[in-house]
């Protein structure tokens, strides 16, 4: 439908002659329309493929943007459900590694529990003294009282020894406290193995009550024998107490109370 267009006089016009100059060349006979329509040709072929090129191009980019705003949907998404699992682990991992702590000694927590006929048999190290001194911190939240009755103690290697602390509740209502404890130097926690304590078992105290609570403990004649223990003179135990809500306990597997 172009071809009729292209021959009728009106395209020989300024305008025209921009696009198709040689309409402004008036040959005799057929001449003009077989010139016309080769251009017109040579006009399509160098005019529409670029349009179409171009409208190409433009679905194209839309069908990515399309697909980007789908894939950063996926990805927060994704994000978001990461964060609140770390969340949930965070306040799961807490008491989970404590207690593997307590199994194994690592990151300064005293071996839980202890083998009966160890402690019957064991060799005390007499050549090897150590100094263990003691801590007491509580929570920002605690409103107990709550410190060491000695500040260090002399023990050898292969020896039990017991210890007391001593916790008051001075308000006028009832407190449970459960407490947390780790040894330095941590590597020194291996060996250092308790036989009764408080740790992680509720403590209620009623108004201005006063307790002792004492730590019963030795340490593993093996401290001699690990070369890393060779520089070790002095061990601290670390206690912290938190308020606890009633019900709430961490038993540890392995461990007597009694």
């Amino acid at each position: 439908m172009l071809l009729p267009l292209l021959v009728r006089p009106s395209l020989c016009s300024s305008r025209a002659s921009v696009l198709l100059p040689g309409c402004i060349r008036m040959l005799p006979g057929g001449a003009v329309a077989r010139t016309l329509h080769f251009q017109a040709e040579d006009f399509l072929r160098r005019r529409l493929p670029a349009r179409l090129v171009t409208q190409s191009r433009g679905r194209k980019w839309r069908s990515q943007q399309d697909e980007w705003r789908t894939r950063n949907k996926t990805v927060l998404t994704y994000i978001a459900a990461a964060g609140v699992g770390m969340i949930g682990l965070s306040y799961a991992a807490v008491p989970l590694y404590r207690l593997y702590c307590q199994a194994s000694g690592l990151g300064g927590t005293a071996v839980a529990g202890h083998d009966t006929e160890q402690v019957a048999t064991m060799t005390p190290v007499k050549e090897r003294v150590i100094k263990v001194t003691f801590n007491a911190d509580t929570h920002a939240s605690m409103q107990w009282n709550f410190r060491p009755q000695q500040t260090e103690i002399f023990v050898v290697p292969g020896e039990t020894a017991l210890a007391f602390y001593r916790a008051k509740n001075p308000t006028d209502k009832p407190i449970i406290g459960i407490s947390t404890y780790n040894v330095v130097p941590f590597e020194a926690g291996q060996y250092f193995n308790k036989i009764q304590c408080f740790c992680f078992e509720e403590q209620r105290l009623n108004p201005h009550e006063e307790v002792d609570m004492p730590v019963f403990f030795y340490i593993d004649p093996e401290f001699d024998e690990d070369p890393r223990m060779a520089r070790v003179e002095t061990i601290t135990l670390s206690y912290t107490f938190f308020e606890a809500k009633e019900g709430q306990k961490l038993p540890l597997p392995g461990y007597s109370y009694n």
